[in-house]
């Protein structure tokens, strides 16, 4: 097949990537970062993302058969917001089904809603009420949190348990994730890219963890024993907030408190991914957390590789 992915010089979309060219199909990437260093020695050819020409955007998509979307941010910053990103992907879509795209993959978030005042999640809604609209085949996954080796939230929680004397998990920290694999997810969705349905798919790990379990799990397993203690949710932002002013970064966010404590991370899907994240955390256990993982970096450097941690 011939087939794109959005942000292939990135995180989850360079394993789906590098999983098609295994699988023997063509693949491009659209992407923001088109002279980022990557590994792909020349097998992805690069396109800038053209979100304002929709012309040289289906012209970038012409003879696709299959378009993995990746594309989304985290947070709103001044350089970048939920508003846009939402708007910027229904241009993709429609770019898709002008040139005659035949199926998307579309990397969505469990539990999404339009009604939801967070806009992480009414965003991702918005998308999947775009992809029905267009008429295109697809196939959507919903993860909750993604780890691997250019993980953030993992790795940074690794970080902090190494730095500071104790942790602090809003609330009680009984609200409930379940981590998925990037590599399962990536499987999941090149085998998604070959089917014949319209299918939602929750995409979710062997592993469902609570918030104050998956610290106090990370501590043991990289050796680092401190003390995981309840805070407020302002409190808890605010120490966020000194430690990203510490690391010119944004470390977490008010709506992503809320939505980690309104349980919007777990569903109660069975499993699709299979790779356990205590076991992964004891292979990496050594180099997981000795550096700090900045997302604001790789937004801000479009030349770079992500980094392994």
């Amino acid at each position: 097949m011939k087939t794109a992915v959005t942000g292939a010089f990135g995180y989850s979309g360079k394993y789906i990537a590098e999983k098609l060219l295994a699988n023997g199909h063509s693949v491009i990437t659209l992407t923001n970062s088109v002279q980022r260093a990557n590994e792909f020695d020349g097998r992805v050819k690069a396109f800038p993302y053209n979100f304002d020409n929709l012309a040289a955007l289906t012209k970038s998509l012409a003879d696709i058969d299959v378009l993995y979307n990746t594309y989304w941010v985290r947070f709103n910053h001044p350089l970048f917001n939920h508003a846009d990103a939402v708007a910027n992907t229904l241009v993709l879509f429609e770019a898709a089904r002008q040139a005659g795209v035949k199926r998307i993959v579309h990397i969505s978030i469990t539990n999404p809603s339009e009604t939801s005042r967070l806009e992480y999640f009414s965003g991702k809604a918005k998308l999947e009420k775009g992809l029905f609209e267009s008429g295109i085949p697809y196939s959507i996954l919903r993860p909750t949190v993604i780890f691997g080796r250019e993980d953030i939230l993992i790795n940074n929680i690794a970080w902090v348990l190494r730095h500071l004397p104790v942790f602090g998990v809003f609330g009680d920290g009984e609200y409930k994730l379940q981590p998925i694999y990037v590599e399962d997810l990536a499987d999941l969705a090149v085998k998604c890219g070959e089917s014949q349905t319209n299918e939602i798919i929750d995409a979710i790990g062997p592993e469902t963890f609570s918030y104050r379990g998956l610290v106090e799990a990370i501590g043991k397993l990289i050796g680092v024993k401190r003390a995981v203690i309840s805070v407020s949710p302002e409190f808890g932002f605010l120490a966020g907030q000194i430690i990203g002013a510490l690391t010119n970064d944004v470390i977490i966010t008010r709506p992503e408190i809320e939505g980690l404590m309104a349980n919007l991370l777990y569903t109660d899907s069975a499993p699709t991914g299979t790779t356990s994240l205590t076991d992964w955390i004891q292979r990496h256990s050594d180099t997981l957390g000795k550096s700090y993982t900045s997302e604001l970096k790789r937004r801000i450097d479009r030349s770079a590789k992500y980094s392994k941690n």
